[in-house]
């Protein structure tokens, strides 16, 4: 199965296409705001509105032979606990070898922004090589993860 973590996911239709060349159930999470599919292999899942509700909602389903889309640190630490396949939307994978590192690069990133509120932050925008690399890496985690 594929978890999609649907808020601010820009990589949406690119996961329903490669998922139902697959032919993967897949659950685009979020807590409202979003288009149903008329793909039966796309289920949408609307949560309540709350603080990490679909976070909560993918990591209590999400494990091993599943591929976990998320931009959501935490989140993906708790599906790469559970031995699910993780990948941002950029297409880098998240796993046991360094989630670690990215989830304290995280934290100290936050205090640092919690400490200067004048620090403008933001990452760079969304690419094609981006769209690219993630289409790549969700063809290698799906073989990886029915293997």
């Amino acid at each position: 199965m594929i978890y999609i973590d649907a808020d601010a996911c820009p990589v949406k239709a690119e996961v329903e296409r490669v998922g139902t060349r697959h032919k993967v159930q897949m659950f685009v999470v979020s807590n409202g705001g979003i288009r149903p599919s008329p793909n039966p292999l796309v289920e949408t899942i609307v949560v309540p509105d709350g603080p990490d509700v679909a976070d909560m909602w993918i990591a209590d389903r999400a494990g091993k032979g599943d591929v976990v889309i998320t931009g959501d640190i935490p989140l993906a630490a708790r599906c790469v606990e559970n031995g699910a396949q993780v990948l941002k939307h950029n297409g880098e994978a998240l796993t046991p070898a360094n989630i670690g590192n990215i989830l304290a690069t995280r934290d100290l990133m936050t205090d640092m922004r919690a400490a200067d509120p004048f620090r403008q932050g933001g990452g760079r925008p969304f690419s094609k090589a981006d769209r690219s690399r993630f289409l790549d890496a969700l063809e290698r985690a799906l073989r990886a993860a029915k293997g």
